[in-house]
């Protein structure tokens, strides 16, 4: 099976999506599962797992009721309100759908990156490390020092989102390279293979752009701990759905071999939401 780990879905009406405004004409719209099961057959992809773009339990709900007619999705990682005492019981409810897989951190909104090192999260990931549970984390490049120490302390089934979000478009690569070397050392972390055109120039990019980032994950996590996302519809800012896929697939290492790709492009994911439960 070949699997998008990474896509959203959303309704403007919903008002959830504070950063999508009016000023970013190309994402202000409705984006449903009608607009994207042609991309997903000419990809040759076969299931998608939506992940969550508001950090509201609402949305949660809402793109868990999409899956329930949604025949190409196969899971939903949603989002819960760890800052809330009753977050074990919003985790609980949604666990209770069986498309449920999931939730995502999103770190990169946060005023200070370093409240996931509290007494209050850390206490959270040691139960979500307890009931292994998945989670995404949503991070920029200059906060993985957090993240670095994050897991020192606790050994949650985790995975970084869009390499976590290096300066493509200015080529940098350290501290970048060195912090997540760092974080594969970890057995448990898994990185996704996302978000990297928008990382890049969004008029001017090309594959060669990301193929010294693409080459560092694969090295750091191996092929096992790696997995294909699109991030549509975001990454329509810089290129349409099939030109990410080809991007991804064009800018491996040639030593990837096919059964290698068959673990990118969705053995990866199943392992890692645990799909086959």
């Amino acid at each position: 099976m070949r699997i998008d780990a990474h896509q959203h879905y959303w309704k403007i009406s919903r008002d959830d999506y504070g950063w999508i405004t009016p000023d970013i004409p190309t994402l202000y719209r409705d984006f449903l599962e009608k607009d994207l099961v042609e991309h997903l057959k000419k990809s040759g992809i076969d299931k998608t797992i939506i992940v969550q773009a508001a950090p509201t339990i609402e949305e949660t709900e809402f793109i868990l009721s999409l899956s329930d007619q949604a025949t190409s999705v196969i899971g939903v990682v949603g989002w819960i309100d760890i800052d809330h005492p009753s977050y074990k019981e919003q985790l609980e409810t949604f666990r209770k759908h069986p498309k449920f897989v999931g939730i995502r951190l999103m770190i990169q909104d946060m005023p200070d990156e370093n409240i996931i090192l509290s007494d209050k999260f850390l206490d959270a990931f040691s139960y979500f490390e307890k009931i292994d549970l998945p989670v995404d984390f949503l991070v920029t490049s200059n906060q993985l020092p957090a993240v670095c120490e994050l897991l020192k302390h606790v050994k949650v089934r985790g995975v970084i989102d869009h390499i976590a979000k290096p300066d493509i478009e200015k080529g940098k690569l350290e501290p970048w390279k060195t912090q997540m070397a760092e974080i594969a050392s970890y057995s448990n972390i898994y990185c996704k293979l996302s978000g990297m055109v928008t990382e890049a120039n969004h008029d001017n990019w090309n594959t060669k752009d990301m193929v010294p980032y693409v080459h560092h994950i694969v090295e750091v996590f191996g092929n096992h701990r790696i997995m294909y996302g699109s991030d549509w519809p975001v990454c329509l800012l810089a290129a349409g759905y099939n030109q990410v896929y080809r991007l991804l697939n064009d800018a491996l290492p040639q030593e990837v071999t096919k059964v290698d790709k068959e673990l990118i492009f969705g053995q990866n994911a199943i392992d890692f939401y645990k799909l086959n439960r």
